[in-house]
């Protein structure tokens, strides 16, 4: 991305990875996943938010911003170790449909096996571990004890939990620490284990050419570590209770609007503190990733502003963000880091400027280019009017997958592709190849394709409906859908849009 080099990558969500264990982890398949990126001619893997999930299993409402998702542990790892058995993994029911997660099972089976391994595993001798703790402290102590008081109180949100907790006095503190450090210790353990393996994967994509594309919120949930153990960085009464929920106006897509939940910044505080909150949270991206994608980019600029307990998003409004002085104070502390902007949907000259200023290259979605319901510009998205600091999609995670785009497009929209692509005759099937090929030689200096798109994949295969629940964050891929023709045909069209990894 520091590059003048032409780039292109996959956007697949590591929960999306085959696995015979319910869900994509950090196991066999996520190696031959990098390796058929390799194989592939690509240069990126853009994954989703890393984070523990709760309600609704979304990535963008995790119980912590800096812990990683107890599910993407690889239980073969485990079984390599000898924590575990392979009996005991596959005497687990994880779901019968292996396009699918079954997150109820999921939960019910997986924390089960984990817990196992760490009665098994002698951790605090391991001087690994210790160092572990140490390095992570600063998150790693107030997000174990979270999640390990969440437990006894039967997995309620902290702000149902007692008073004295909730509140965080500290002999309510001292109290959870003896009563429940076995608990704590299987938290950080699950840590542990998780950024032990998310290392080794990382560096084993990194030596073979391929770089990770990290995504975060801007916002953390309210029902997270983050919240409870520092409310004074957040909006909240003097009960640590919310008085301004963060969402997005009606539009297009939403007539109600959205309403997401999150608590929103304090922002006075973060400026008083130097920014310190954001400082850490970003460095430890870097340590992670190597390129960071920030959702609702717009939201540094202007933030919508929604009542605690509206039904709707209507009643909202707009105030400012933080802007340049946020990011000058990254760029101090932490160096020059690659961001992707998240800037789509109405998006004002303010916005536009926040981004020309920080010098981060934006998203361009093609499906937005032709679709009357987006709230943005057309044609700000049409291939013709990129610049080259910018990013192309297909579509993201929130959009349908082009097969299942194209079939559901009224018809005078469809001719509009046609037309722009000069194929007026062309079939479904063939437009969404010439769609991908359209992103691939547009200007922009890196196109990032779901592999859906690739594989022409209708919405069954879609990640995210936005204002919906039940059906988000299933879909997975089906062992032996990245065919070793697949990759030969992407390193084809990489090549002749000059965005081959060397």
């Amino acid at each position: 991305m520091k590059t003048d080099a032409r780039e292109c990558g996959v956007l697949l969500p590591v929960s999306s990875l085959p696995s015979r264990y319910g869900i994509g982890c950090f196991d066999r398949s996520a190696y031959e996943f990098v390796e058929f990126l390799a194989e592939a001619g690509q240069n990126c893997w853009q994954i989703l938010p890393l984070g523990p999930t709760g309600y609704g299993d979304s990535p963008y409402q995790s119980f912590s911003t800096f812990a990683g998702n107890p599910y993407f542990i690889s239980l073969e790892d485990l079984i390599e170790e000898g924590v575990l058995t392979r009996r005991e993994c596959r005497s687990v029911s994880f779901g019968n449909d292996p396009s699918r997660i079954d997150y109820a099972k999921l939960y019910e089976g997986r924390f089960g096996l984990l817990r196992k391994a760490y009665e098994r595993s002698d951790i605090s001798k391991n001087q690994d571990f210790q160092h572990f703790l140490e390095k992570e402290g600063f998150w790693l102590k107030d997000y174990a004890l979270f999640m390990a008081v969440k437990g006894r109180f039967g997995g309620a949100p902290w702000t149902e939990w007692a008073e004295d907790i909730r509140k965080r006095w500290q002999n309510a503190l001292d109290y959870y620490r003896r009563e429940l450090y076995f608990d704590i210790e299987f938290q950080e353990y699950m840590q542990f284990k998780f950024y032990q393996q998310w290392k080794k994967l990382k560096q084993y994509a990194n030596g073979v050419g391929i770089r990770i594309i990290g995504d975060i919120p801007i916002y953390v949930a309210m029902d997270s570590a983050d919240t409870w153990a520092s409310p004074w960085l957040f909006r909240l009464d003097e009960n640590n209770r919310p008085v301004q929920v963060a969402g997005c106006p009606p539009d297009g897509f939403a007539k109600d609007g959205q309403i997401w939940g999150n608590p929103l910044y304090n922002w006075e505080v973060h400026r008083q503190s130097g920014f310190s909150w954001w400082l850490k949270r970003m460095q430890h991206c870097f340590k992670i990733y190597d390129v960071l994608r920030i959702d609702h980019f717009r939201g540094f600029d202007e933030y919508y502003v929604i009542p605690f307990g509206d039904k709707t998003a209507a009643n909202g409004w707009w105030e400012k963000g933080p802007g340049m002085d946020l990011f000058r104070t990254i760029s101090q502390q932490l160096g020059e880091k690659e961001i992707i902007a998240e800037d789509l949907g109405y998006v004002t000259e303010s916005v536009r400027q926040l981004v020309r200023d920080s010098g981060f290259p934006n998203m361009k979605v093609l499906e937005f280019a032709f679709d009357s319901r987006d709230t943005g510009d057309a044609a700000d998205y049409l291939p013709h009017n990129y610049e080259r600091n910018c990013v192309v999609y297909t579509g993201t995670h929130d959009n349908e997958t082009l097969t299942g785009w194209l079939k559901g497009l009224p018809e005078e929209e469809k001719d509009k592709v046609r037309r722009y692509l000069n194929r007026e005759e062309a079939p479904d099937d063939e437009l969404c190849a010439n769609m991908v090929c359209l992103a691939l030689m547009s200007v922009a200096k890196l196109c990032i394709i779901p592999v859906q798109d690739y594989l022409g994949l209708d919405n069954g295969a879609r990640i995210n409906t936005p204002s919906t629940s039940g059906k988000n964050w299933k879909w997975r891929l089906k062992e032996g859908q990245t065919t070793p023709d697949l990759a030969e045909k992407m390193r084809l069209l990489a090549s002749i849009y000059g965005r081959k990894r060397p």
